[in-house]
C-alpha cells in the first residue's frame, strides 16, 4: 500500500460493506459506545428482497436494537408452512410462538438498520471502494477509492461484510473453499391475482418441478424454483412455471424483479485473521432454501459485537475474540449441512420425489415433522461444542448472546 491516498483520524472498527450485516455490524458497536466508519462501495442502497424471512435469532438482533416492534409493523407473521404435494394433499408445520418468524424483505431490514444507524450518529459511507487492506498487531489499514479521490481509513479493529465476493477476505488472503452448486433458480416477486393464503411459506413438491411460493405484505409475492441455465426472463416464463408447478388460478399481473441465481457451499478457512473479521456472505455461503442466511449473518454480528466492544472497553481479556471463529464456524457448518440436505430434498426427480412424498406423510402421521423441521429452521438446533463461552442460543430470544 503506497501513500497517496490522506489518511483521516483513527477510528476503532471499520466496517467494510453497507449491506445488511454491516449495517447491524455498526450499529451494534454503536449503541456500545464505540466509533465506527462504515464503508460500501456502491453509490446506493441495493433493492430488491433477496432474502425474506427472520428466524427467532434474526429477530432477536433486531429487538437488541429496538428495531422489533417497527419490524413487526412493516413484515407478515409467519404463521406456518405448507408442502404441497402431488394429489391435491398438503401437509403442515405450524411455526408457534416459541419459533417466531417474521416475513420481511431484506431491503425493508436494511432500511429499518440504516434509520437506526443514523439515530446513533452513524452513516453509510457510499462510493467508497476498498482497494486494498492491510492488518499487523497495532491495527488496520484500509485503502478506499471514491469519486473525490483516494483516502486511507486507519482502525484498530476491521470487520468484513462486503459479500460473497469480498475484498477483505481476498486481500487479507483468506481462502473460500467449497463446492457451487448445479442448480439454477430463478426468483421473481411481483403482483400476482388469485387466492393463496398468507402468512405461510408454500413449498410445491410436486412431479412437474419444485416451487417456493411466499406471499408478501401489500399484495406482494416472492416465489423461487430451478430452471434451466437458459430459461427466458419474461413474465411469460414465470407464468407457465406457475401454472405448471404451483396451486393454480393465480395469474401475474406485474413484476418488480426478474432474476436468476446459482448457490455456494462455502466457509472460509480463517474467520478471524488477527484484527479482521468477517461476517455474512463474506463468511460463509450455502443454499438458500429455508431462509437461513440473513439470520446466520445476523448472529455472527451479535456474537462478535458484545465481545470487540468489551475488549475495546477493557472489560474483557482479548482472548474472547478466540471463540468467535470457533463458535461461529460450527454455526455456519450445522447450517450448511441442513440446508443442503433441504435442498437435495428440494429438488429431487420425479421418480425420487415420490418415495420422498410419501416418506414426509408418513413423517407428519407420527408428529416428527413438525417437531423436528420447524426448530431446525429456526435455529433452534444450533449447539456450540467443546464448552464454548456459549453453549447453546438462549431459546428465548431476548438478550442474546449467541
Amino acid at each position: 500500500m503506497t501513500a497517496e491516498s490522506g489518511t483521516t483520524e483513527r477510528c476503532s472498527v471499520v466496517i467494510v460493506g453497507g449491506g445488511t450485516c454491516g449495517l447491524a455490524a455498526a450499529c451494534e458497536l454503536l449503541q456500545l459506545g464505540v466509533s465506527v466508519r462504515l464503508l460500501e462501495s456502491q453509490p446506493e442502497a441495493a433493492k430488491g428482497s433477496r432474502a425474506i424471512l427472520l428466524w427467532p435469532l434474526g429477530l432477536a438482533v433486531l429487538r437488541h436494537l429496538g428495531l422489533y416492534e417497527e419490524a413487526v409493523r412493516r413484515g407478515l407473521p409467519l404463521r406456518s408452512l405448507v408442502y404441497h404435494l402431488d394429489g391435491g394433499r398438503r401437509l403442515r408445520s405450524e411455526i408457534g410462538a416459541e419459533n417466531e418468524a417474521l416475513l420481511l424483505p431484506q431491503e425493508q431490514t436494511s432500511r429499518l438498520l440504516e434509520e437506526r444507524l443514523t439515530e446513533l450518529g452513524g452513516r453509510v459511507e457510499r462510493s467508497a471502494r476498498v482497494t486494498d487492506v492491510v492488518a499487523d498487531d497495532r491495527g488496520v489499514t484500509v485503502k478506499t477509492q471514491g469519486p473525490d479521490g483516494g483516502e486511507l481509513v486507519e482502525a484498530d479493529w476491521l470487520i468484513g461484510a462486503d459479500g460473497l465476493g469480498s475484498t477483505v477476505r481476498e486481500r487479507l488472503g483468506v481462502e473460500f473453499p467449497g463446492t457451487t452448486l448445479p442448480t439454477t433458480y430463478l426468483a421473481a416477486e411481483g403482483r400476482v391475482d388469485g387466492e393463496a393464503e398468507r402468512g405461510a411459506v408454500h413449498y410445491f413438491l410436486r412431479s412437474t418441478g419444485p416451487m417456493v411460493f411466499a406471499p408478501l405484505r401489500d399484495g406482494v409475492t416472492r416465489l423461487g424454483t430451478p430452471v434451466g441455465p437458459d430459461t427466458p426472463l419474461v413474465a411469460e416464463t414465470v407464468q407457465r412455471l406457475l401454472d405448471e408447478r404451483g396451486p393454480g388460478g393465480l395469474r401475474v399481473r406485474e413484476l418488480d424483479t426478474l432474476d436468476t441465481f446459482g448457490s455456494q457451499e462455502r466457509i472460509a478457512t480463517e474467520l478471524r485473521k488477527g484484527r479482521c473479521f468477517l461476517v455474512g456472505d463474506a463468511a460463509h455461503t450455502h443454499s438458500p432454501i429455508g431462509g437461513q442466511g440473513l439470520n446466520l449473518g445476523l448472529q455472527d454480528v451479535h456474537n462478535l459485537a458484545w465481545k470487540l466492544a468489551g475488549v475495546i472497553s477493557g472489560t474483557f481479556d482479548a482472548a474472547i475474540l478466540d471463540s468467535y471463529d470457533s463458535e461461529r464456524r460450527q454455526a455456519a457448518e450445522q447450517i450448511l449441512v441442513s440446508t443442503g440436505r433441504f435442498t437435495r430434498m428440494f429438488t429431487l426427480g420425479p421418480a425420487a420425489a415420490r418415495v420422498r412424498n410419501a416418506a414426509w406423510r408418513l413423517l407428519e402421521t407420527t408428529g416428527v415433522l413438525r417437531r423436528r423441521l420447524v426448530p431446525l429452521l429456526a435455529g433452534w438446533r444450533v449447539r456450540y461444542e467443546g464448552g464454548g463461552l456459549t453453549s447453546e442460543p438462549e431459546r428465548t430470544g431476548r438478550g442474546l448472546r449467541a
